[in-house]
């Protein structure tokens, strides 16, 4: 693991189910809302292209414990995506696995900053995992 000024990054080489992939994690000291600048200049550092980056964000707009993988399209009102998305130069292709969290009667804003209730962090930390980690190896395999 190591750190600069913008973030937290570790690589290792891992087997995930059948598939050998390079991994890079990488972790923006800043808000989600502006994390973009620091993503983008990690993806250019350590990867060939946008098409390899595999974006984790929630979702208010998918069931909790659901999780919803793609490559490209719009930041579907995600301030966070629209920032890395505008930090790319507007490339857009790249992989986003958005995590569904639901949504209550309560403001978006303090509803998305609130804690995880049990269930969902055990779904997540188990079940959940696995879906991350199945998604993973099929955007491995594609290369």
């Amino acid at each position: 693991m190591s750190a600069d000024r913008n973030g937290f990054m570790g690589q290792s080489t891992v087997t995930i189910g059948e598939t050998l992939v390079s991994l890079h994690l990488y972790k923006s000291k800043f808000l989600m809302n502006v994390s973009g600048p620091s993503i983008a200049a990690a993806c250019r550092r350590t990867i060939p292209s946008p098409s390899s980056m595999i974006v984790i964000s929630d979702s208010l707009s998918h069931k909790v414990e659901t999780m919803h993988a793609r490559l490209g399209g719009s930041a579907n009102g995600h301030n966070g995506v629209k920032s890395i998305i505008s930090a790319l130069g507007n490339d857009m292709n790249f992989h986003r696995f958005r995590i569904g969290i639901g949504r209550d009667d309560t403001d978006a804003a303090k509803y998305v900053l609130s804690k995880l209730p049990s269930h969902e962090r055990r779904f997540w930390d188990n079940e959940g995992l696995d879906l991350v980690l199945s998604e993973i190896e099929k955007v491995a395999r594609k290369g």
